[in-house]
């Protein structure tokens, strides 16, 4: 899929997060942190205080991540991993428990939803990753971790998805929800586990795709009248990701403008 055009708007206001009641010198690891949702919540982090393992498949765009970041006058490290391959994750979570106590995992990497692979395959990468992440995570900070969220959808969860997505795509979202309950039970809150379904949401992936003349009279019934900005749900995943969300766990969160209740 090609990337954006530049003349389109993709970017609202990054909210200064500082009130959420993070400490400083944690670290939070965020995956899919090159571009979209992902960098939006790597920012974000980077507003509240927070180091940032800024994790990517491309590790040109993580680097670029990590750069804003610094240039906020945060701390953040890029790295380069395939979140479905097991020996680069073990070697992604050295490198980030380097950066420092690292108590907050946000799962935001995946396939996009017309990925033409295989279902099995793609449902390995958009879902089996997540829990191949968390896992090693949980094996290696223990009672230490304290709260993730999980990236899921309304897709699978709230609609079909209709025809412009891959089957896989609904199966794992719906999948990642069912995995964000189990570890809010498993775990008796330590840690919180919740999980945010984003609606329309502009990204460098999803704005071809919103050209779609059938998708875009779709846009229009969102009650709020546009579709959402990475920055939008970068403030949802941050907040209950905090402290301030301490009662919090278990939930998933549709961030979509009012769209799966229109």
């Amino acid at each position: 899929m090609s990337e954006a055009k530049e003349d389109v708007q993709l970017h609202g206001p990054l909210y200064d997060m500082r009130a959420l009641g993070f400490e400083a010198g944690q670290v939070v690891t965020v995956t899919g942190a090159g571009s979209g949702i992902g960098k939006a919540t790597a920012l974000a982090a980077a507003t509240s205080g927070l180091g940032v393992a800024a994790w990517d498949i491309n590790g040109d765009a993580a680097q670029i991540t990590a750069d804003e970041i610094a240039g906020l006058g945060g701390k953040a490290l890029a790295i380069t991993v395939d979140v479905a391959d097991p020996e680069g994750v073990a070697r992604a979570w050295d490198a980030s428990l380097a950066l420092g106590e690292c108590p907050y995992l946000v799962n935001n990497a995946g396939p996009p939803s017309n990925d033409e692979a295989p279902f099995l395959t793609n449902l390995e990468r958009a879902l089996g990753s997540v829990e191949l992440v968390t896992s090693q995570w949980l094996a290696r900070v223990g009672d230490r971790a304290d709260s993730l969220v999980n990236l899921a959808s309304v897709a699978g969860n709230f609609q079909g998805g209709g025809k412009t997505i891959q089957a896989f795509y609904p199966a794992a979202k719906t999948g990642i929800t069912g995995y964000t309950r189990y570890l809010a039970s498993k775990y008796d809150g330590k840690p919180r586990a919740n999980a945010v379904a984003p609606g329309m949401t502009l990204t460098p992936r999803t704005v071809p795709f919103m050209q779609n003349p059938a998708i875009a009279e779709n846009a229009r019934s969102i009650p709020v009248g546009r579709p959402g900005y990475p920055e939008e749900l970068a403030a949802a995943i941050l907040f209950l990701l905090s402290p301030a969300a301490s009662y919090i766990n278990g939930v998933l969160l549709p961030v979509d403008g009012g769209w799966v209740v229109a």
